[in-house]
This record gives C-alpha cells, structure tokens and sequence, in this order.
C-alpha cells in the first residue's frame, strides 16, 4: 500500500491495533442499531385493478387528462358510473 499523507492531519489512519479492536456495530451499538431498524414489512394486499391497454379517442384522452394527475382513475370512475346506470 502507497504512503500518502492524511487528507486531515487531525484524523491519521488508524493503527492495525486499533483495526483489530473494531466490532461491527450491532455489537458495539446494539440500541442505536435497533432504533434505525427497519420494520417488518406485512402481508401484500391483492391488487384492486387489473392492468389492460385500451384505445382511446384523442378527445377522451385530453378530456380526462386536461385535468392533471388521476386521469385513469377519473375514466375508471366515469365507467363505473355508466356500469350503475344501466344495472337501473
């Protein structure tokens, strides 16, 4: 290994003692470590939406999405709506 001089004067390399007395952190700092643990991730949820392609008309695309963000959910939604209609 190359001699190079220390980026900070303040902080030399460490001794091979110093090496060999290092243990990893869940050792050394096992409450600070379980505090940043991650949790548990739970059990996934069935999709609600099935994906699938459509064609759809320029004017009913600009139409559902002149309103921003959501615009696949709005068309969902608006054939919901004519789904309940016509089960009167």
């Amino acid at each position: 290994m190359a001699k190079h001089k220390p980026i900070d004067p303040d902080n030399p390399p460490m001794t091979a003692a110093q090496l060999k007395r290092l243990r990893p952190a869940t050792e050394a700092l096992p409450n600070i470590v379980a505090a940043h643990a991650r949790g548990v991730r739970g059990p996934q949820k069935k999709p609600l939406k099935v994906p699938v392609a459509i064609r759809l008309s320029p004017e009913v695309l600009a139409h559902f999405k002149a309103k921003g963000r959501g615009w696949q959910t709005r068309i969902d939604q608006a054939l919901k709506e004519v789904i309940d209609k016509r089960r009167v």
